[in-house]
């Protein structure tokens, strides 16, 4: 047997081999030690902002506070539009899990019907952002309140809430130049800053309601509350509270509003009063109406449909939207535009047989009084509302400067400062009709402009704004129907106001507006029957617009036409004369002949706003003479 060999060890090498293997390990260990300190840092350092946040909304929730929406009045200070409070069903979809589901329980639970369904649906995806709750239901009774209680724990995340809600006292009289809130659609949402309306459901949908949506409505807040794992709300922990919308102010006066609308009870038409001095709009009447509390919770389909398909339009603003032949009431206006471009003079006349033919033009166009009025000047031809005389001055005006002057009373324009959706009518030219259909101007188009018919079209609103200007000399005042925003007052001069109607001679206003009063008080004024027994100077020009062109040899019988083939009645006026504290346009759709159908409104709104201060001015002057007696007896020892 070979014996073993002996076999050394090197003992530096194993050395240096363990030295290196040993700090191999350290460096390992402590790269492994600086990335979990690395990684502690970035946690617990850098992103500490970013897990604080997740941390408190594991245990906190921020939840907005709306603002209450400013409140409406009238001149007076009578509340037109408050907030009653009311109780609100909501949904978070996030917390409802199967939502269909809930929606039906929903149903089952408050016995609603089964259609509501898809109405219920539609309403919990409409909501400005994630995990903010949605509308269901608005004003809720006590006996629903007390099931949705009893089921809550079948009802995951519905909610019952308390919140304001809009009420209108006069709904039905204010509907139209109020408007109303709805709840906030899809398409509203495109317009508004979703972050202000956080909470809020209802947003001002017409009206003044929309017009002044951003004053009224306020800004939002917000709270914070800490929560259990459920979601519950345990505790406040902080707020920012919201600020409320601002009051508004409205020059409307709610008494000559109710009697306007009591005038036209059971008519279509319209009137609006205009304070001329001021453009303050006293009156904006539409009829017929329907009540804006309906559509402030959501008006049901049927009733909805019932308001959309009436053949009388409920629904239609005609004060500020509808578009009429503003008929005789623009013959004041005619003569102006002939005085001011020399055509005419006071005293000329022209000799009516009836009618008027065009030179070389075997067609004759009639006046209202087929027999004629025989010779007339400008004061008579509007006093009697003489058509020939106006065939004649449009002739002479052409549709071009016919058309430049009417535009400076307004018309063919939207010159309101904040009449929401009002209309600008009809200015006809000679342009318009080439770019409207694609034909030439004919001059006996002309003369139907000059006696308002044709194809000229106005609002009310228009016409009212019109003979306020008539009343103020030519001066303008954008017609308003805001009176004070918050603590701001809204009073003139407005921005892009038009300008001043001047005439050469200032005279002429004096002469037109005598014509326009000798209407109501002279023996051959069309208004003469509504002026009887007048305790002030008014002045008044009627129309009677046409729905249907007769033709050259047919008679108007309104007993062989269907109602709504009758005239329809206009009247225009302002009061007192020498000092205009009211202007007025009258529309009754089909009434018939102006002088005889509107001109008695528009006499019944002037004494009521007239007759009024008139008599405390009386009683004012009877005491001061009583006094004034009083002291001379006492300084004289009587």
């Amino acid at each position: 047997m070979r014996p073993r060999r002996a076999t050394l060890k090197d003992s530096e090498q194993q050395a240096r081999i363990f030295r290196r293997r040993s700090v191999l390990a350290a460096l390992l260990v402590l790269i492994m030690f600086s990335g979990l300190i690395g990684r502690m840092v970035w946690l617990q350092v850098v992103q500490h902002d970013i897990f604080i946040t997740r941390s408190d909304k594991n245990r906190m929730r921020v939840e907005p506070l709306p603002p209450n929406r400013g409140l409406i009045f009238d001149r007076n200070h009578k509340v037109l539009a408050e907030n009653r409070p009311t109780y609100n069903l909501t949904l978070v979809r996030e917390q409802a899990g199967d939502v269909g589901q809930t929606l039906q329980r929903l149903i089952d639970i408050l016995g609603l019907p089964e259609d509501q369904r898809e109405v219920l649906a539609q309403r919990s995806r409409e909501r400005l952002r994630s995990y903010e709750p949605a509308l269901l239901l608005s004003d809720l009774n006590e006996d629903q309140i007390a099931k949705i209680a009893v089921n809550r724990y079948r009802l995951p995340g519905v909610e019952v809430e308390a919140q304001l809600i809009r009420y209108y006292p006069d709904g039905e009289w204010m509907s139209h130049v109020l408007g109303y809130v709805g709840r906030i659609s899809q398409e509203d949402q495109q317009r508004i800053d979703t972050s202000n309306y956080a909470g809020t459901h209802f947003i001002g949908k017409t009206g003044i309601e929309r017009f002044y949506e951003d004053e009224l409505h306020g800004h939002a807040g917000v709270k914070r509350v800490e929560t259990n794992a459920r979601g519950r709300a345990l505790r406040e922990i902080d707020r920012t509270p919201p600020q409320p919308g601002k009051n508004l102010t409205l020059t409307l006066d709610s008494r000559l509003q109710k009697l306007g609308h009591d005038l036209l009870k059971g008519k279509r038409g319209a009137i609006v009063a205009i304070e001329p001095a001021t453009g303050a709009i006293l009156a904006m009447v539409s009829e017929p109406g329907f009540d804006n509390n309906k559509f402030v919770t959501g008006i049901d389909t049927k009733s909805y449909a019932a308001l959309r398909d009436d053949i009388d339009m409920p629904l239609y603003n005609r004060a500020s939207r509808g578009q009429y032949p503003p008929a005789s009431t623009v013959k004041p206006y005619m003569a102006s535009a002939g005085l001011e471009y020399g055509l005419i003079q006071p005293s000329d006349t022209v000799y009516d047989p009836g009618y008027y033919q065009l030179p070389n033009d075997s067609r004759r166009y009639r006046n209202w009084l087929r027999w004629g009025h025989g010779r007339v000047d400008m004061k008579r031809a509007i006093t009697v509302s003489n058509d020939t005389y106006f065939f004649t001055l449009a002739h002479r005006m052409g549709i071009d400067r016919l058309s430049s002057f009417m535009h400076k009373y307004g018309f063919g324009e939207d010159h309101s400062l904040d009449v929401w959706g009002a209309g600008s009518g009809l200015m006809p030219s000679r342009d318009w009709k080439r770019g409207r259909y694609n034909q030439a101007w004919y001059p006996g188009e002309t003369l139907s402009v000059g006696i308002g018919q044709g194809y000229w079209l106005a609002t009310p609103l228009q016409m009212a704004t019109a003979v306020a200007v008539m009343a103020n000399n030519g001066k303008w005042v954008r017609p308003h129907l805001a009176m004070q925003v918050g603590d701001q007052e809204i009073a003139p001069p407005f921005k892009n106001t038009p300008d001043d109607i001047k005439l050469d001679n200032p005279h002429w206003w004096d002469l037109i507006h005598d014509a326009m009063e000798n209407v109501m008080s002279g023996s051959e004024g069309s208004g003469r029957a509504s002026g009887r027994n007048l305790q002030y100077r008014m002045a008044g020009k009627s129309g009677t617009a046409q729905v249907f062109t007769l033709g050259q040899k047919e008679k108007y019988n309104a007993s062989e036409l269907e109602e709504r083939l009758h005239d329809h009645a206009l009247f225009t006026a302002f009061a007192p004369v020498d000092d205009p504290k009211i202007a007025v346009a009258v529309i009754i759709e089909n009434g018939g002949g102006g002088s005889r159908v509107a001109a008695p409104i528009a006499r019944e709104m002037l004494d009521a706003w007239i007759l009024p201060d008139m008599k405390s001015s009386e009683e004012a002057q009877r005491h001061a003479r009583k006094n004034e007696s009083t002291a001379q007896q006492i300084a004289t020892g009587d």
